[in-house]
């Protein structure tokens, strides 16, 4: 157990180092900008992945909780007269007990009726956003009223984009420690145990719907950070943050990226978002190439990336062994 923390530990502060160089070494503004977004997107991500991972389910509504935290961060920061700072920790928190709610009545219905229902649950949100054009903007969407410092930064900090690479990067670092550190509790064998056999976990006497819904809370905190990030970089929030393709987006990298591995979801999602707006300069047939990609991937690599360079590694390892 102690190699367990010990080890992701280390490699967490390594990771840490890493995201205060890498700005040194890749001083391109658009390239810093660029990734900025894929990290944002990949904490996103991580929470759609969190979910297949420990429910078994897939969802494409999860854009619901990246773009209402980015309305509600805006919204109460102006009306209610409470400090952006303070907006973001509480819309996390509430994103999670409106999660949790909705969460004790879906997970109960069983495969694709899950996936159609947070669909229906996001797209009405997204009408309701686009059409309340004297709050929200409509179609125009709302500009971010951004304070002089944050957290203690300057807003200097969170708009250029060398400094807020490494913000993003310690945030995406230390939300990725955090799962980690919750699947190596009980929660993590007893959601896996209900996600294998649901009926069986139950009759050892656990209950079962209570820490689905558990999961599916969390996950959507992870969308609600991500959208939290994107807000403070952006200055500015629309009513596409809420539509179905973006959770369609998510789902795409988790599985390009494999929910084996915890990290399976971040190497997804900056390789498809990276990749999706480099394609997107150069050519217009950019959703083809970034389709075929996905086929041969799940082809290749049923866990995904992640499940692939855990087989390299593992073949690597044999053999240097038998040498």
């Amino acid at each position: 157990m102690k190699n367990k923390i010990f080890i992701p530990t280390v490699a967490v502060a390594v990771a840490l180092v890493a995201g205060v160089v890498f700005p040194k070494i890749v001083t391109s503004p658009t390239v810093l900008s660029l990734m900025v977004q894929a990290i944002a997107y990949a904490i996103g991500t991580l929470g759609v992945s969190f979910l297949i991972r420990q429910n078994g389910q897939v969802s494409f509504g999860h854009a619901l909780y990246y773009g209402l935290s980015t309305y509600l961060i805006a919204l109460i920061s102006k009306y209610v007269g409470i400090s952006l700072g303070v907006s973001i920790v509480a819309v996390i928190a509430l994103s999670g007990i409106f999660a949790f709610l909705i969460g004790l009545i879906i997970v109960r219905t069983p495969g694709i009726a899950f996936a159609m229902v947070t669909l229906a649950i996001g797209q009405v949100f997204y009408l309701l956003v686009s059409q309340a054009r004297s709050l929200t903007g409509g179609a125009d969407g709302l500009i971010v009223d951004i304070p002089s410092t944050i957290y203690g930064l300057k807003s200097s900090v969170y708009a250029k984009p060398s400094s807020m690479f490494v913000v993003s990067w310690f945030v995406l670092v230390l939300v990725v420690y955090g799962v980690y550190l919750l699947l190596n509790t009980r929660f993590g064998p007893l959601t896996e145990a209900i996600k294998e056999n649901e009926e069986r976990t139950r009759f050892i006497g656990y209950k079962t719907v209570v820490p689905r819904a558990v999961v599916y809370a969390v996950s959507a905190m992870l969308c609600t950070v991500a959208g939290s990030l994107s807000t403070l970089y952006t200055a500015f929030v629309s009513p596409e943050s809420l539509h179905w393709s973006l959770s369609g987006s998510f789902l795409i990298a988790a599985i390009l990226g494999g929910s084996s591995m915890i990290t399976g979801s971040v190497i997804g999602a900056i390789v498809y978002f990276v990749l999706r707006d480099v394609l997107i300069y150069e050519t217009s047939h950019w959703l083809s190439i970034l389709g075929i990609s996905l086929i041969l991937v799940i082809v290749y690599w049923p866990d995904g990336i992640s499940g692939g360079l855990r087989v390299g590694a593992a073949k690597l390892k044999m053999a240097f062994g038998r040498k």
